[in-house]
């Protein structure tokens, strides 16, 4: 599990196609602290969660938890608000792993030519064939997944190793101490210098944000009220480690910035002008391009198990569908194929901006943070009382670290909806918003169409007992199930019979 969340958040792969954020925001103060303060946030939502998921190990994550924490009355709405929210970053921050990824395949042909500038139809279609692996992986190499995602923890750790000693040992020319850790220019943004270094953190927050997906594998593993809150909490710790370790070499041989900026995805330049040749540049670009594979395929794995959770519970247009198991590769295969076309088809938004990377990073780090902060809030809002006998419980600073996670998600969805760099033009813009009202839209129409008549969530907790439940002492596990179901409400077990 912890090698299957730290595949999702792949940091050197998702620092380095995210670095022209950073370095238009602030540069080297928004790259090096900008990380420290994301790596600290992100473990407490993590740590938020964990409590939540020792109490709820349920595939349906954050879905369901935001359910099970809230009254039996608005466990409907809340569960699906939040349900949408977790499917469409399980969505965007796949498409916005394997769209990165083709830019950064394309961008290693100007490593030996500096003028070849990727066409639109050349960068989609590379994304296209870069989904298309992902998909036949998570088919054909089902039962090997857990390898694959422990191979990753071993290539990555080795590539943070061989990228540092490279480009420290062969640079000819490298920055100063006090360039790394003061300089800080954000001239190129056209922001205000501190506005600019948290629009700049869109770098660290949406690399920092794959270990909440985990959660969908909770049915695929033993023990996941101990496995997964595991998962997260050491995921995010081994990740912010990792994040420094490798973003602080890169500032010490950082070329010239404006040079950089010219390019879709400068880690390349840097990786040449480091070690001199371009050879040596796709040396260790290739190292990069291996972390997309592993995170290209745990994430297209995460959101399908995502897919498959929400469809059979109805709340997805044809979840009949989306819901079915295929027998002979054991895996919900229709949810596969819907989250592989689903990003193949929003991936074609390239066509119309160039800028459509912005929006897929934005969206995916907005509405997964916003799912996360759902069950939080209200676990917060009902006084922390489900959480109590927690076996991951925060314990008396339960309350501040839930606070504090949730004002940085509410000021997150404004950041990371601003533009990178002002002023915008149309084919510059972030569209996160639009994608994310887009995705709103279909979501509010399908509940009033459907999901407010049959759609009653996950079981929920009875507010009164005498009434809804027979009350069993002593804690229990939840168990989704046709005929009943089992909900755990603090330190009793209700039954709910459907």
């Amino acid at each position: 599990m912890k090698a299957r969340s730290f595949a999702i958040m792949a940091v050197p792969f998702g620092t380095s196609t995210t670095f022209a954020y950073s370095l238009t925001d602030g540069q080297c103060v928004t790259v090096v602290y900008g990380w420290i303060f994301v790596s600290i946030i992100s473990l407490m939502i993590a740590a938020s969660l964990a409590e939540i998921c020792a109490v709820y190990p349920t595939a349906g994550g954050v879905y369901y938890w935001s359910a099970m924490l809230s009254t039996k009355k608005y466990a409907p709405v809340v569960s699906w608000v939040c349900g949408w929210l977790t499917l469409v970053g399980n969505w965007t921050v796949t498409l916005s792993i394997n769209f990165s990824g083709a830019q950064l395949i394309l961008s290693a042909i100007t490593l030996w030519n500096e003028d070849f500038v990727a066409s639109q139809w050349q960068t989609v279609l590379c994304f296209w064939a870069v989904m298309v692996i992902v998909f036949l992986v998570n088919i054909f190499g089902a039962k090997q997944l857990d390898l694959i995602n422990q191979i990753c923890i071993y290539w990555t750790a080795a590539s943070v190793i061989i990228i540092m000693i490279t480009i420290l040992v062969m640079a000819d020319d490298r920055r100063s101490a006090e360039f790394v850790f003061t300089h800080f220019d954000a001239s190129a943004s056209g922001w205000p210098g501190g506005w600019a270094w948290f629009v700049g953190l869109l770098q660290a927050a949406y690399t920092l944000t794959g270990y909440g997906m985990v959660a969908s594998m909770c049915d695929e593993v033993q023990m996941p009220e101990r496995e997964v809150p595991k998962a997260m909490v050491l995921s995010v710790v081994a990740a912010g480690i990792t994040g420094i370790i490798y973003l602080i070499p890169i500032l010490f041989v950082l070329p010239d910035v404006s040079l950089l900026l010219a390019q879709a995805q400068p880690i390349g330049l840097i990786f040449k002008t480091a070690t001199g040749s371009p050879g040596g540049g796709f040396a260790l670009l290739f190292l990069i391009l291996g972390i997309l594979f592993f995170a290209g395929v745990g994430s297209l794995t995460a959101a399908s198990r995502c897919t498959y959770a929400f469809a059979r519970d109805g709340a997805i247009p044809g979840s009949r569908i989306w819901a079915r198991v295929d027998k002979r590769f054991d895996i919900p295969l229709m949810g596969l194929i819907l989250s592989t076309v689903v990003d193949m088809v929003l991936g074609c938004i390239y066509f119309g901006s160039t800028a459509a990377f912005n929006a897929f990073t934005g969206v995916a780090t907005i509405c997964l943070s916003t799912s996360y902060g759902i069950p939080i809030l209200v676990s917060l809002v009902r006084g922390r009382k489900a959480v109590q006998h927690s076996t991951f419980s925060l314990g008396k600073f339960g309350f501040i670290i839930n606070a504090i996670t949730v004002a940085w998600i509410a000021l997150a969805i404004i950041l990371f909806c601003m533009p990178i760099a002002i002023p915008v033009t149309p084919t510059s813009m972030n569209y996160a918003s639009v994608v994310f009202v887009f995705f709103a839209a279909i979501s509010v129409f399908w509940y009033v169409f459907r999901g407010r008549k049959s759609f009653s969530g996950p079981p929920v907790p009875a507010d009164d007992l005498g009434q809804d439940g027979e009350t069993v002492d002593g804690l229990g596990k939840i168990t989704t199930q046709h005929g009943s179901s089992e909900v755990m409400d603090g330190s009793k077990l209700v039954v709910n019979d459907k």
